[in-house]
């Protein structure tokens, strides 16, 4: 898949078959977003992987997005290694990119996802469910399973409307 192609055909998918999806293609999916750029190339991401159904299912309770993780076979609870960080600021862009390529690498095996940030409100509660120390700090979880919705269109504003100036 060509990159600009992934990037204006992804869309963010809610709704699962059910289906499960391969461990191969959920390493896939995390090695892709090991792979985004970070300052002095610290790679402060971590990665929790939930398949089993139990604590996906008390995962899903730690958001008001219940159902979409409920209905994802895979959800990988994506965190900032407070220990390897180096600068907020940059540390917490370069996991926005390693969410980015999770998303892109999903959609180019045939798979959705979406990325929910509302569960950061639970971030504790995610941490004690999983077992992890508090140097983890929760950045989004990302359902993954095969689409069972139909692909929307997306839109977006103007360039126009985007570009404050050029020099």
């Amino acid at each position: 898949m060509e990159v600009l192609e992934a990037i204006y055909g992804r869309r963010s998918v809610r709704q699962y078959t059910g289906e499960p999806v391969t461990r191969e293609a959920v390493l896939e999916i995390v090695r892709a977003g090991s792979w985004a750029p970070s300052g002095l190339n610290n790679q402060p991401w971590r990665f929790a992987i939930v398949s089993d159904d139990e604590k996906r299912r008390a995962l899903a309770g730690l958001t008001k997005y219940r159902h979409i993780l409920e209905g994802a076979p895979v959800s990988i609870a994506v965190f900032c290694d407070r220990a390897a960080m180096y600068n907020d600021t940059k540390d917490h862009q370069s996991v926005g990119a390693c969410l980015q390529n999770m998303l892109l690498a999903a959609h180019a095996l045939g798979l959705g996802a979406v990325w929910l940030g509302e569960i950061l409100k639970s971030a504790d509660k995610v941490r004690e469910l999983l077992a992890l120390p508090e140097s983890l700090e929760l950045m989004a979880v990302v359902a993954v399973g095969r689409p069972a919705e139909f692909a929307r269109t997306g839109d977006r504003k103007d360039l126009d409307e985007l570009i404050v100036g050029e020099y």
